[in-house]
Formats: C-alpha cells, structure tokens, sequence
C-alpha cells in the first residue's frame, strides 16, 4: 500500500520534528515536505502535491488561513487539517469559507492528531470540541433567525446529514440505520451535491445556516455516544 504523502507548515522546527516523528511510525504517512512560513507553504504545496496538510495559523508572512484559502484554490485535492494554539473566532469562522477539511487546537494528543489526519484525507472532516462548539452556538442563533425549505432533500438525506453533523461515522450512521455503509456514502454525497458544499463541516454549515439543524436537536439526538464535537478516533 502506498503511503499518504503529508507535507507540515509550521514556524517551530521543534513543533514539525515532533509531529513527522509520531507521524512516519504509523507507517501510513510520508512526511514529503516541511514549511515555516505561509509562502513558502503555498508554494511546497503547488509543487509537492500532498494529499494531507498539517497546517499552523500564526507564522511569519501570510497566516495559515489565508495559506489555506491560496492552497485550495491551486490544489483543491490538498485535504487541510489545520492545527494551532488559538481558537479566536475570526479563524474559526473562516473555517468552511478557506475550505480545511479540519482544526484542532495542539492541546490533542499525539493519537488524536494522527486520527484526524486520517479522517481528513478520506474526506472527512474534523473539530476540537472547542471549536466545534463556538461553530454550533454562533451558526445556531444565525439559522433561527431565517429558516428555509428543506423539501428538496429527502427524509432520509435530512436524516443521515443530521445524524452526520451529531459526530456519528459513516459506518456508525450505517449501523444505526440498518443500511450499507456505501448507501450512506450515497446519501451524503447527494447532500453535498444539493448543498453545493464538499466536506461535512460545509454541509453541516449550510444546514445551520438554512435554521435545519439546531443545537437543542442535536443535543436530543441518540447518538450512541458520540458527540459531533468528537469526530475523530
């Protein structure tokens, strides 16, 4: 099996030896190339190809944000988990509009991060509990206010998305559900494709944003235990 190739950005070179070293005993990845500053890792991006990107906000030049928004535009196939100290809002709310796949703040631990970078890289997407909070409080008061029609969307396609945005896995939706895994697979891209969005956090965005989905009904959700603030592992 071929390795997934990952490229780090980071402005600490203590911060990247770490993070290529839990990341190559995996196994699973090939660290082919390491940033410090936001140019230099728009440009090793649009060079190297890396099917994953580990990527700091604050560091010299341009931050990871706006190093993110140029990378997806040049290579949308990059998946971006982005991965910092702050959980300043104005970051946090430019998530779903730069187009990373995830944020993690770096109080995770070494397992959860290589998780995420898993998770990403098939596509989906994943938050610290922080973060996915702020993202469901502020985005929850903003769909109340101007609910929409979800009518074209399915019962089932309304169902899996909702089940979706409460942390649940494919194969935990699957489960729940008594269909296959690849139906749900189904299911969700169609949502992806009437939202016009490519990721869960989009999609789960969008729902919030049209006033579908609300905290209150997530919280009401039996989830078998997962939290939608918990996506990875």
């Amino acid at each position: 099996m071929d390795k997934i190739s990952i490229m780090l950005a980071d402005d600490h070179v203590v911060v990247r030896e770490s993070i290529r070293k839990f990341l190559e005993d995996e196994d699973l990845f090939q660290v082919v190339g390491e940033a410090g500053d936001g140019e230099s890792a728009v440009h090793m991006a649009v060079t190297l190809k890396p099917r994953v990107i580990i990527m700091d906000i604050d560091m010299p030049g341009i931050n990871g944000i706006e190093a993110t928004r140029k990378i997806k535009k040049l290579c949308p196939e990059c998946s971006i988990l982005i991965l910092t100290a702050y959980d300043y809002e104005q970051y946090i709310f430019a998530l779903p509009e730069v187009g990373a796949s995830g944020y993690l703040l770096k109080d995770v631990s070494a397992r959860e991060l290589v998780n995420a970078a898993k998770a990403v890289y098939r596509g989906e997407s994943v938050l610290h509990p922080t973060i996915a909070g702020k993202l469901l409080r502020r985005l929850g008061s903003i769909g109340k206010q101007e609910p929409e029609n979800p009518d074209f969307l399915t019962d089932r396609e309304k169902e899996v998305l909702i089940l979706a945005a409460a942390g649940l896995k494919n194969k935990q939706i699957a489960k729940k559900l008594f269909v296959s895994v690849r139906t749900i697979e189904a299911h969700m891209s169609n949502v992806y494709s009437k939202l016009g969005v490519t990721s869960r956090t989009e999609a789960m965005l969008a729902a919030m944003k049209k006033g579908w989905i609300n905290l209150n009904e997530l919280n009401r959700r039996d989830t078998e235990g997962c939290s939608f603030s918990v996506t990875f592992g």
